[in-house]
């Protein structure tokens, strides 16, 4: 995939950085690439679900915001991203110390990108895919002046 201008990483950073949301539940940007993004969350307690395992509300906001950004990636300067749908499939109960969302663009379009979206727990150094599914994330032009 190539970007569509090489200050792409700076944006997806930039944009990250004003996830409030993101901020709150402790996820951060591990690896920003054309059309491909990892985000990191620790597992707390207080992300769980009743039986310990990481909420699926969880999994679903850091697989969405990693396929958003790896969509955002190969957008041109200006332009921001918007999600419009996305399934997740729950494959294995979430449970590890941490886990990486990854997106990766499947197609790159005008208007929509469609994106592979996925969650793995990390649990005593082995990795489990717990998540998969598909995503749309439509790209914002900027207003006309």
């Amino acid at each position: 995939m190539q970007a569509a201008d090489a200050q792409f990483a700076a944006r997806v950073e930039e944009s990250f950085a004003r996830q409030r949301a993101l901020q709150t539940i402790g996820a951060r940007l591990q690896a920003v690439a054309p059309g491909a993004v990892e985000i990191r969350l620790d597992f707390r307690p207080e992300l769980g679900q009743q039986n310990g395992f990481l909420h699926a509300g969880m999994s679903a906001t850091i697989a969405d915001t990693a396929g958003g950004y790896a969509a955002m990636s190969l957008f041109g300067e200006g332009e921001d991203v918007l999600t419009t749908e996305f399934k997740l499939n729950l494959l294995a109960p979430a449970q590890g110390e941490y886990f990486i969302a990854r997106g990766k663009v499947i197609k790159s379009g005008r208007t929509l990108s469609i994106c592979q979206i996925e969650v793995a727990a990390f649990r005593n150094g082995i990795e489990s895919l717990c998540a998969y599914g598909l995503m749309t994330a439509m790209r914002m032009l900027p207003p006309k002046q």
